[in-house]
């Protein structure tokens, strides 16, 4: 562990709120608690989380732009039918910040690594006190401690805060590599080829990853978002006679849609409109609506039909051995769904990208062995294997919170997603997947302004780890990839739960900002 300097006393602040992180979640957080004046700390020069540092240069945005906009400041081309590039991602971010004034309360490379609770700490203590610390979210003093690091200094400042609002996100930072057993890793094939993860490439610049896959054996392993343009970046960098075929290891296909406006049209449709969720099971649902749902059964199995055999003819899944096992509605649930590429078959069809379904696989001293005993020869192997979002939040966090977090599971009870009961004066905002990731990030941000308010009450801590478990026992048995928490098959009835918690002004308001996102 690197040794750090630390400064011997707190620094003054009129700010009582933090937030950690300036992606899109931070960036609503700051916006919605703005009348506090809240300190944003962000480790890098820029706004823009994992668009600014973990997307590639070719990566577009995987919905419309009015799937992907904040309700208060919408795109100003959103009827544009084209996918927006990462820039223009970048530059609708930047320009809400600007439009409302936010980017004054950022401080940049500014890297927080270290939090320090000084209320009481001890379980039993913190479950009797949770309707103490919740009922009033500023106390008048400060209880959280944030070590920050600036511009990759070794010394800490420290600053104290009554209530912090985490906002680093799933993604990111820390990688997940895979496990492999003695003398089947990457040491054993690094002396002949280069083997990284996602998160190195996205530092590359063009050239430099131009320079990384042209003429080279490259095989990506992984077959979602990340690894589906990665590899669509090496087949274009390996156009030619010198050029190579990338090849695209697969352990489990899903579903993959294409940017064409029926599947927009049917996807809307049949998934994002009130009625289509008469036809899903949700958490906490009623005897009547339990019944129903047994009732309309055959018609949700007939749309995920139609819905696979409309994919089935639009895409080559049958030609390749992508078609998953398991039906379309799986994918959906689990907010597992990619938007490819336009050229993603297209060079599939000219040989530039060559699949290989592997339930295992290791490194040899050329290349990559599966469990047919095949091998393959590659020059580099770059994993797009996901990142341990887990993992980042327990480097900041003190004991007990850091056990707290991966209960049950392996990922935290958040009560709307945004709190945990038994974490005083911490928010988590971003750590939920819906069809707009952007509208449920604001949407918990306006919730969480208005519960720091005291706009509402909540109810006591435990009904709200009830409710939580729960939801999350409702989710691990309906849903099959059940990794992290996804509510795009019941988006609006949670949307509608969390206005009429905190009292949203009126029914016409509550239906407004539902009908926009």
């Amino acid at each position: 562990m690197a040794h750090h300097c630390e400064s011997t006393s707190l620094v003054i602040s009129n700010s009582k709120i933090a937030i950690i992180g300036a992606g899109f979640s931070g960036i609503a957080a700051a916006k919605q608690l703005c009348h506090h004046n809240p300190i944003v700390f962000e480790a890098s020069d820029s706004i823009g989380g994992v668009w600014k540092s973990c997307a590639y240069n070719s990566t577009k945005l995987q919905s419309t732009r009015k799937n992907y906009e904040f309700a208060e400041f919408p795109w100003p081309n959103r009827d544009d039918p084209t996918l927006p590039s990462k820039l223009d991602v970048l530059d609708y971010l930047e320009s809400y910040a600007k439009h409302f004034d936010v980017l004054k309360f950022i401080k940049f490379n500014s890297k927080v690594v270290e939090l320090r609770f000084f209320g009481c700490s001890e379980t039993t203590e913190l479950f009797g006190n949770a309707g103490y610390y919740w009922n009033r979210p500023l106390l008048g003093q400060p209880v959280w401690e944030i070590a920050v690091q600036t511009n990759d200094s070794n010394c800490l400042k420290w600053y104290a805060f009554e209530f912090v609002v985490v906002c680093i996100g799933q993604y990111g930072d820390i990688p997940k590599i895979p496990k492999f057993l003695n003398n089947k890793g990457p040491e054993i094939f690094e002396g002949k080829g280069k083997v990284l993860h996602t998160i190195d490439y996205c530092k590359l610049n063009k050239d430099a990853a131009s320079q990384l896959l042209k003429g080279k054996k490259v095989v990506v392993v992984g077959y979602k978002k990340s690894a589906i343009d990665l590899v669509v970046e090496c087949a274009q960098a390996n156009q030619g006679d010198e050029g190579q075929p990338c090849t695209m290891v697969v352990r489990t296909p899903h579903w993959v849609a294409p940017h064409h406006w029926l599947f927009g049209l049917l996807f809307f449709i049949f998934y994002t409109t009130r009625s289509s969720e008469l036809l899903r099971k949700r958490p906490n649902q009623t005897v009547f609506r339990t019944l129903l749902c047994y009732l309309l059964s055959p018609v949700r199995r007939g749309v995920s039909k139609f819905m696979e055999s409309f994919l089935l003819w639009k895409l080559p899944l049958n030609k390749y051995g992508l078609k998953p096992d398991h039906r379309f509605e799986e994918d959906i649930a689990s907010c597992m769904l990619a938007t490819v590429p336009e050229d993603f078959f297209a060079e599939a069809n000219k040989g530039n990208i060559v699949f290989k379904r592997a339930a295992e696989w290791w490194f040899w001293k050329e290349g990559i062995e599966f469990t047919d005993k095949t091998k393959m020869k590659a020059d580099v192997v770059i994993l797009a294997t996901g990142y341990d979002g887990m993992k980042k939040l327990k480097t900041i966090l003190p004991e007990p919170f850091c056990s707290m977090i991966e209960y049950p599971y392996g990922m935290m009870a958040l009560y709307r997603h945004t709190i945990h009961p038994l974490i005083p004066k911490m928010a988590f905002v971003g750590y939920i997947e819906s069809v707009s990731n952007v509208g449920a990030s604001e949407l918990r941000s306006i919730w969480l302004a208005r519960l720091i308010d005291e706009k509402f009450k909540l109810p006591s801590a435990e009904n709200m780890v009830e409710k939580t478990l729960r939801e999350m026992e409702f989710m691990r048995k309906t849903i099959r990839f059940y990794q992290r928490p996804c509510i795009s098959t019941f988006e609006i009835n949670e949307t509608d739960q969390i206005c009429e918690e905190m009292r949203w002004l009126s029914k016409a308001s509550r239906q407004d900002y539902s009908q926009k996102n």
